[in-house]
């Protein structure tokens, strides 16, 4: 699949079937975010497979409720190892770079999974400490998004985006 295509197709879905994600396409999509970019190439980068119902409710519950997470086979938590770059670069790797780094990860998953026939949604409302417990994240390791994924059991609306004109300004505002 063409990477537009997939920029283009990719929406956040709320809605898992019960099909399991085949373990090939799970470590493709698991290599996808591992070889996002990252500031310094410190890496950061921690991914936490949950297939444990336990877990998934869990993370359910630091999710303040939503469900969704735990219909889906196979929940991705994508944490940022704050050290692994705070160390190089400080305060601004620990409050800023960790973020970017693992976001950019995110997106690899959200377009590898898409590109795979899996759906995706980028979860960021939960509670850290709770989503951190549920996972048994060591000091340092700071969980920043629950990414469920599956096969879509209902096709979603594509939301309506701003335009171009609106969001693009040449040399300043």
């Amino acid at each position: 699949m063409d990477v537009f295509e997939a920029i283009k197709g990719r929406r956040s879905v709320r809605a898992f079937r019960s099909d399991p994600v085949k373990e090939e396409d799970l470590q493709r999509i698991l290599d996808a975010a591992r070889l996002a970019p990252s500031a310094g190439n410190c890496q950061p980068l921690e991914l936490v497979v949950v297939r444990d119902r336990a877990t998934k409710q869990r993370l359910v519950r630091a999710a303040h409720g939503q469900s969704f997470i735990a219909e889906a086979p196979v929940v991705v938590v994508v944490c940022a190892n704050i050290p692994r770059t705070s160390g190089r670069y400080g305060r601004r790797g620990e409050e800023l770079y960790c973020i970017q780094d693992t976001a950019a990860a995110t997106q690899n998953i959200h377009l590898a999974a898409y590109a795979l026939g899996y759906a995706t949604c980028w979860v960021g409302a939960f509670d850290e400490g709770i989503a951190a417990d549920a996972i048994k994240a060591p000091a340092g390791v700071r969980p920043l998004a629950i990414v469920p994924i599956g096969k879509l059991a209902e096709e979603p609306i594509a939301p309506p985006r701003m335009p171009l004109s609106k969001i693009v300004h040449e040399d300043s505002f």
